[in-house]
């Protein structure tokens, strides 16, 4: 599982909960990228989340099909690897050469993952020094399931490609989402279908990565359940209505108000976490993405409740493209921040 280390041309995928994502980039200026292909295919997420030989000849054949209309031609992917499958963590360890380190992290690693290591596939990058103490530095280690990520990329090569890396969902979107030449403490908050994901960064590096289980599905939910609706116009509502209290009388926001709260209080908690291990770093911003980026009001709400400066960032920010390419984003554009982010890949 090649996370860490940066490549040439290629192309990023990004299999979602009932999505399939491409995107190649190719470098334009330093910090901004040229769109050279886009590709979006929704799918059952039936398919998706199936093994079945039936269910992987139709995704194979989505795939295919995704690729080819967006006129991709390399052979050479770089995967997302869904933060419901991995486990990435930061940790503290003393300052020492690549080759030590490696050693070391071969017999301590069952330490800090929740799988045995015989079953695990386990990567590794350093960030930089401890904030805390001189002679240790931080390291950020990602973990997933071998026979997930084996079967994974054993499906895509099957189909005639190359898998050159896979990478956890999280980091991806800390390319996309955040300012060019990043300074100062960031959150990034992307919420899926079943699960959100929060980033915190310094700079241009995470120093903290949560992954909570509920997404968007969660506040439909609640509609559904407290307005005795269908799932279908549960989720127009939310996307529709979002948090707008002169909007069907408000009824929308007070149906998943206890919902949005249990989010709320995930952010403070990673922030109030951040600023006790990181004493001397503030929150300057909070950037939103995912079904985030698109809920109305979600943004005003988050940022009163916290105290930070709260927006709506774009995954393509740093990205030039056509206003055909536009157009063909528009409806899907908060979706595509891991792709993105993982089309963003240099050498590292």
């Amino acid at each position: 599982m090649n996370i860490f280390k940066g490549m040439g041309e290629y192309f990023a995928l990004d299999i979602g909960t009932k999505s399939i994502r491409v995107v190649q980039l190719s470098k334009a200026t330093e910090g901004r990228w040229k769109l050279e292909h886009v590709g979006y295919t929704g799918l059952d997420p039936k398919i998706i989340a199936s093994d079945s030989p039936e269910s992987r000849k139709k995704l194979g054949n989505a795939l295919m099909s995704t690729i080819g209309q967006a006129g991709i031609h390399t052979k050479d992917v770089a995967v997302g690897l869904p933060s419901t499958k991995t486990f990435t963590t930061i940790i503290e360890m003393a300052v020492m050469s690549d080759s030590e380190l490696r050693s070391t992290l071969k017999y301590q690693a069952d330490q800090y993952i929740p799988m045995p290591l015989d079953d695990a596939k386990i990567d590794w990058t350093v960030l930089g020094p401890s904030p805390n103490n001189a002679k240790k530095q931080e390291v950020l280690l990602a973990s997933t399931a071998q026979n997930y990520v084996e079967g994974l990329i054993e499906s895509i090569d099957s189909l005639g490609f190359n898998v050159i890396a896979a990478e956890p969902d999280p980091i991806a979107l800390t390319r996309s989402l955040l300012p060019a030449n990043a300074t100062g403490a960031h959150v990034i908050l992307d919420i899926g279908e079943l699960s959100t994901d929060i980033v915190v960064t310094i700079g241009e590096r995470p120093v903290l990565v949560r992954t909570l289980p509920m997404g968007i599905k969660a506040l439909v939910s609640a509609i559904v359940q407290n307005l005795n609706i269908k799932e279908d116009q549960a989720t127009q509502f939310v996307l529709k209505f979002g948090l707008a209290p002169d909007r069907l009388e408000g009824q929308v926001f007070r149906a998943i108000e206890g919902v949005l709260d249990n989010f709320v209080s995930e952010i403070v908690k990673s922030i109030k976490f951040f600023q006790n291990k990181y004493a001397t770093e503030s929150i300057s911003s909070i950037h939103l993405s995912g079904y985030a980026g698109v809920i109305p009001n979600l943004a005003e709400y988050i940022g009163s409740k916290t105290q930070v400066a709260t927006q709506v960032t774009s995954p393509w920010q740093k990205v030039n493209m056509s206003d055909t390419d536009r157009q063909k984003i528009l409806a899907t554009e908060f979706e595509f921040a891991t792709a993105v982010g993982l089309a963003q890949r240099e050498a590292e």
